[in-house]
């Protein structure tokens, strides 16, 4: 590797030139905020900051591209990557990650086509004097939650847990899943759950891991949830009983999350490296995300945006959240309501690239969700990140990303542990694997820990929160098959 560079002054770019190989070179300027930053190139990404230091890169390409793992982690991420090995068997969900290479196959990456080769993983560009706001581990104390009960569902592990918020009816009801059993409940207000139906799938080897609540056209509510042998199953809610079985991804399904402004919309992310769109009310795959732009390991968690009804976002063990828009194949998504032949004869569309590739951490990204036009990410390193995507549709891969603030949460360093937040994105709860949940004000700036809560008895792994429509209660599920809640108390200042 060759490197060189001269000294700058007076707010002119400072480059740095890195020679990889033959091949590919690497031009890197540092310009003090007192410059302009010249527009990139085709072929080029870059990493700005408006009104403070900049930092400019260029690839120039020879027969490798910005995809290679020699430049994967992006700026300013502390781990290098270079000598991770991919362990030869599927990780214990218990266990801490082992590391992962960032494309997670070898030699895959020689061939890649053109539209490819210009998506640059875009990392943040820290260390500039861009630091992100970091919240603290003190407990502010605005809102105070005590340990109201616990309820045992069985020996096997709970994954997930969720308040229905499509319906104000059912702003109380929350379903939970673990092994081959999906259960619904209401919490009532004198701190106890009423159970309300419970499905058992048919496959006893079945293993649940994720739940999402939908709506037929007429408006019934239906529980769509799946799990290890990669099948979606949707229950109506009305009737007690299955209504349809989704069948085609290649392997097990880790979340499922709903379209809040289309509830017949649904979307899975996958062990097989894919992503699909489903209409519950047809049973249609109407689009897959994969292929030569697509995540290269399991993908773990995926969200639709709140408003723009064309995005999404995913991530995973590939340790990248990517950014994709359905804008082109729209009509599609309207075809597939009115559909009346088979579902399997459909015209499903493969959408190959995403507008974005973000590499915010150096492990695998588990749990991301939309913070309005911000997006909310978490790996196994014990912390959430808050951070902005800045994307230019029309042309994929050019962009650029800014971490804004930094949630800790310790003893957080177990994947496929996932956060959620109350209706309007005020309260964040996530559990470690302690037993404990962190409380935090998600809109505060820094971030405000609102309260951490435990129980004594709550001493295993808390696999996914649920917070209710208003924030004022807290529920967790762990990995001893335990709902455990929490309800707010007055503070003691608004006490008389």
């Amino acid at each position: 590797m060759e490197i060189n560079g001269e000294d700058s002054a007076n707010g002119t770019p400072v480059p740095l030139y890195l020679q990889l190989s033959n091949s590919l070179s690497l031009s890197l300027s540092y310009i003090p905020a007192a410059s302009t930053r010249a527009s990139s190139g085709a072929g080029s990404s870059a990493v700005e900051r408006r009104g403070r230091d900049q930092l400019e890169i260029r690839i120039i390409e020879g027969a490798a591209t910005a995809a290679s793992p020699t430049l994967s982690g992006g700026i300013g991420t502390s781990r290098a990557k270079e000598n991770f090995q991919e362990p030869k068997a599927e990780p214990d969900r218990a266990s801490p990650p082992a590391p992962r290479e960032e494309l997670g196959r070898t030699g895959e990456d020689q061939d890649i086509p053109k539209p490819l080769a210009r998506m640059a993983k875009l990392g943040p560009g820290q260390g500039l004097g861009c630091e992100a706001a970091v919240g603290s581990l003190v407990p502010s104390r605005k809102r105070e939650y005590k340990a109201c009960n616990k309820l045992t569902e069985g020996k096997r592990p709970l994954y997930a847990i969720g308040f229905n918020f499509l319906d104000v009816r059912y702003y109380d009801v929350f379903a939970t899943v673990g092994g081959n059993r999906v259960t619904t409940y209401s919490c009532l207000k004198d701190g106890n759950f009423a159970i309300l139906q419970a499905y058992v799938d048919e496959d006893k080897d079945e293993s649940f891991y994720t739940l999402s609540w939908a709506c037929d056209l007429d408006g019934t509510p239906l529980l769509v949830a799946a799990g290890s042998n990669g099948i979606i199953r949707v229950i109506n809610c009305a009737t007690e009983k299955l209504l349809k079985s989704f069948v085609g991804h290649g392997d097990s399904i880790n979340e499922i999350r709903t379209q809040a402004l289309k509830p017949s919309l649904i979307i899975s992310a996958s062990k097989d490296e894919s992503v699909r769109l489903w209409n519950v009310h047809t049973g249609i795959c109407i689009l897959i995300f994969s292929g030569a732009g697509g995540h290269r390991n399991e993908v773990l968690s995926v969200d639709f945006h709140p408003s723009d009804i064309y995005r999404i976002a995913s991530c995973g063990m590939d340790n990248t959240v990517k950014i994709w828009s359905m804008k082109e194949f729209w009509p599609y998504v309207e075809q597939s309501f009115t559909w009346t032949d088979l579902p399997s004869k459909f015209p499903t569309k493969y959408v190959q690239f995403p507008v974005l590739v973000a590499v915010v951490h150096s492990n695998y990204v588990d749990c991301t969700r939309w913070l309005g036009d911000f997006v909310l990410s978490k790996s196994v390193d014990n912390e959430i990140v808050l951070w902005e995507p800045k994307t230019k549709e029309q042309s994929p891969g050019e962009g650029s990303i800014d971490i804004l603030q930094k949630y800790p949460v310790p003893e957080c360093d177990i994947w496929f542990i996932k956060f959620s937040c109350d209706f309007h994105f005020n309260q964040l709860a996530i559990g470690n694997r302690e037993g404990k949940v962190y409380v935090w004000e998600v809109q505060s700036s820094p971030p405000v820990l609102t309260a951490r809560l435990t129980n004594p008895h709550c001493k295993s792994a808390i696999r996914q929160t649920a917070v209710s429509f208003d924030g004022s209660t807290i529920l967790a599920c762990s990995e001893d098959g335990s709902i455990w809640r929490w309800d707010e108390v007055d503070h003691p200042s608004m006490k008389s």
